[in-house]
Order: structure tokens, then C-alpha cells, then sequence
């Protein structure tokens, strides 16, 4: 006998809890199956959790215990039963009383057995099926939840960056180049650049809205095959009026805080799955050490480095001085030249500019990075000299300290990072979707 399933309302497995000796229905996909004799258990996942499913041969119709025969890894199901908690376990399970099946799967590619990463890569498309990657994604979603929460908690709003932008942020050899229409003054195509940030756009919305930030995706033509890089991820970058560098470490230090005490609230279960051991993010909940960059480069002398005074960090030095600390570390008033055009000098060291990153614990290294812009005008101008930037693309940038011009800060944070340290990865590409890196396009 075939039940009408959808005369009832569809429960997810994330309440199961509250629906004990119950009868529900359930829609989702098999991940996993296995019969013993005259009982068969299927492991099922309806997008908001997993829960087991088992099917005794004496309680159900002959005609259910041969469909449930034909079902095979990541088929999608119907299952109508009563729900039941474990005898053993702080989980919840459905006796089933009759299955309908939706799609009987071809043979899944993906099995039990060990994959390489450059497999599970290919079928990257498959692979966010796994629990694993279940949990990673809803650990993201959370984190830009929690973002958007405080943010909006706090007086920002979010401003739109654009993606094709007519020149660089920063560093000129990391773009992505592309022919974009021509302009009137020429039939050639003129050029466009995808954006590294969407800085300084959403630093022309102070001026309107006080405090701003922006979330999206940013590319990289960066020829990097770290851990730590992809070339296309996603920023949220924010900017707020009238706050000096150092305010604007507190603002970055209460939104990380925010987001590490938003995820031990609601994504216990996913780190479980993830076998993340939370005590290291409990112990970030404490206020953060900050160091300056001089500061830094002796630290790492001392533990061996070869890094000089004038020189950014590292990787390797990141993790080498992280592993001094338990708790995210602000390194501050870098060197000048090794940092962006905009940022403010220190007025006790101007070849020194009032900038900071933020490292994380347990070899994660920078996820965030800050500064005091600079908001003369004259100044900036030197500034882009001295960089050897032309003035022209950036006039409207320039505007922004002709007319009403006030002190600020921002900062940015590269979302697959804190979601590597977060959930405890090893690599950013298990962070994003579908990672796309110099050696991967697709899928």
C-alpha cells in the first residue's frame, strides 16, 4: 500500500526532537544504507539534518519492502513512520511504516572507500552532499549571518561595491584583466579589471551613511598554491567616519567575538560532525594581544626567522608567531612601502602607516586586515606619487577629501579564513562552494 504522503506536512529532521512518538513525513536522499536480514537501514538527509531510518520487513506492506530493495545511495525518498529517540545516543531516529520512492540514483561515484583530493575536487558537485561538507556550509552561512547581525546591531548598513572597476585597489599584478566596451572617445575596447575590494567604493558612503560595509565576492590574479589562497573568495569589507586605527581594532575584535559566540551557540551539532574541538575558539572569546610590526619582527627573530625589519610576514612567520599565542593577535604600524597607498602614516614615525592585521590561532595566520585612511587630500596625492599611481581613475576617489573630508578607518575580512579556523580545515577550498584556484576552473 502507497500512503499519500503529501496529505501531510513535511517535518525536517532538525525537529525531530520536539515530534517524539510521532507520525511525520519525510522528504530527502539516502547517503548511506545497509540491510541486516529482514531489517534495512537508511541513512537519510533532508538539508537540514541526518537521521536514520529503519525499515523492518514485518511492519511494512510487501510491496514497500521490495522498494525499499531497489533504493541505492543518494536515491530521494519519501519516508513516512514515527519518529523515536536512540537508546543509546542523544539522536532520533524513524521507525518506518511505508516509503515512496522518488528517484532510484544511478551509481554513485563517490564511495566509501579513501578519494584523493583532485577526485573529490572533479565531483566537487557531489562531494557538498557529505556530511562534512554539510557542515562546513552551514558554519559559513552562520558566520555571515552573525556578521550581518552585529553590523546591523551596531549602526552599519550594507553598501553594494561593483565588480568591474576601471583600476586597481592595490596591487596592480593581481588582476584579473578583461576588454570591456569602448568608450566614446575611441572604437577600441577599453579595459576593465574584476575588483581585488570593495573598499574604496564603500568609503564614499561614510560620508552619507557614517558607517558602512559590503559583502561579496573579490578576485585575485595571485600565482599562489598555499593553503591559504584562492583566487576568487569573498570579502566583507567595512569602513566607518570619524574612528581612529585604534578604535578600529575594537570594532574588528567585537565583530570577531560576535561571530565565535553566535557559532559555540547554534553550530554545535555541525562541529561535532566536524569533530571540532571548540576549546580554542572559547579561549578567543578574550581580549586579544596586540604587538606593532617592529615588535613582530624581533619576536620572530628570536624564534629563528630570517624575516628583516623592512619586510612583510610571511606565512611561515605568521604561523611561527601564532604559535605563541592562543588568542588572535593585532599586529600593528607596519612599513609604509610593503603597505597600501591609502593608509594613514603614524604621526610618531611616518615610514611607518597606523594599519593592523589580525592573525589567528592554532596556524591560521592573517584573516583580517585595517587601517586609518588617509583623509587629506594633499597627502594622498604624495602618497600616489610615491606609489607611482596615476591620479586620473582615481579623481573621484580623490573627491572624497575635497568636499567635507573627516578622519576613518575600515578593514577587511576574507570570509574562507575564518571559516578554515572556524571549523578546524586544513585548505580554503574545502571553505567555498566550489573553489576556484591557478589549477581549477571546474566544476
Amino acid at each position: 500500500m502507497v500512503l499519500l504522503f503529501y496529505v501531510l506536512m513535511q517535518t525536517f529532521i532538525k525537529d525531530f526532537s520536539t515530534k517524539v512518538d510521532q507520525e511525520v513525513t519525510v522528504r530527502g536522499w539516502v547517503y548511506n544504507l545497509r540491510s541486516s536480514g529482514k531489517i534495512a537501514f537508511l541513512q537519510i538527509r533532508d538539508g537540514s539534518g541526518f537521521a536514520q531510518a529503519i525499515v523492518s520487513q514485518h511492519d511494512v506492506a510487501d510491496p514497500v519492502w521490495e522498494a525499499v530493495q531497489s533504493i541505492t545511495m543518494e536515491s530521494s525518498v519519501e519516508i513516512f513512520g514515527t519518529v523515536s529517540k536512540h537508546p543509546k545516543k542523544d539522536e532520533y531516529e524513524i521507525q518506518v511504516q511505508d516509503v515512496q520512492v522518488i528517484h532510484v540514483a544511478e551509481e554513485y561515484p563517490i564511495g566509501k572507500k579513501e578519494h584523493g583530493p583532485d577526485f573529490l575536487l572533479n565531483n566537487r558537485h557531489l562531494w557538498l552532499r557529505s556530511p562534512r561538507q554539510w557542515a562546513i556550509q552551514r558554519v559559513r552561512n552562520a558566520i555571515i549571518h552573525a556578521t550581518y547581525a552585529h553590523f546591523n546591531e551596531h549602526g552599519y548598513i550594507k553598501i553594494d561595491a561593483p565588480i568591474l572597476t576601471p583600476t586597481s585597489c592595490e596591487d596592480t599584478t593581481e588582476l584579473f584583466e578583461l576588454d570591456y566596451f569602448p568608450n566614446e572617445n575611441s572604437e577600441k575596447a577599453s579595459t576593465a579589471y574584476l575588483t581585488q575590494s570593495g573598499q574604496l567604493y564603500i568609503e564614499s558612503a561614510i560620508f552619507s551613511h557614517g558607517r558602512v560595509f559590503d559583502f561579496g565576492p573579490v578576485f585575485r590574479a595571485e600565482k599562489s598554491k598555499t593553503r591559504r589562497h584562492l583566487t576568487e573568495f569573498w570579502m566583507m569589507d567595512a569602513e566607518a567616519a570619524f574612528v581612529g586605527y585604534e578604535e578600529n581594532m575594537d570594532i574588528q575584535e567585537a565583530l570577531m567575538h560576535a561571530i565565535i559566540t553566535y557559532l559555540l551557540e547554534h553550530c554545535q551539532y555541525e562541529f561535532d560532525l566536524l569533530e571540532r574541538d571548540t576549546a580554542p575558539l572559547e579561549k578567543a572569546l578574550e581580549p586579544f594581544v596586540r604587538m606593532t610590526h617592529e615588535e613582530a619582527v624581533k619576536k620572530l627573530q628570536s624564534l629563528g626567522s630570517d624575516i628583516k625589519a623592512d619586510e612583510d610576514l610571511g606565512a611561515d612567520d605568521e604561523t611561527l608567531l601564532m604559535h605563541e599565542y592562543d588568542v588572535p593577535l593585532f599586529v600593528t604600524k607596519y612599513p609604509a612601502k610593503i603597505k597600501a597607498f591609502y593608509m594613514q602614516p603614524d604621526p610618531k614615525d611616518d615610514s611607518r602607516v597606523l594599519c593592523s592585521d589580525l592573525l589567528a590561532p592554532e596556524g591560521y595566520g592573517e584573516i583580517i586586515g585595517g587601517s586609518e585612511r588617509i583623509h587629506d587630500y594633499d597627502l594622498l596625492m604624495k602618497k600616489m606619487k610615491e606609489f607611482d599611481l596615476d591620479p586620473e581613475p582615481f579623481e573621484w576617489y580623490l573627491d572624497l577629501r575635497k568636499y567635507g573630508s573627516v578622519p576613518h578607518s575600515g578593514f577587511g575580512y576574507g570570509l574562507e579564513r575564518i571559516v578554515a579556523w572556524m571549523c578546524g580545515l586544513q585548505h580554503v577550498r574545502e571553505t567555498i562552494p566550489f573553489p576556484r584556484m591557478i589549477n581549477r576552473l571546474n566544476p
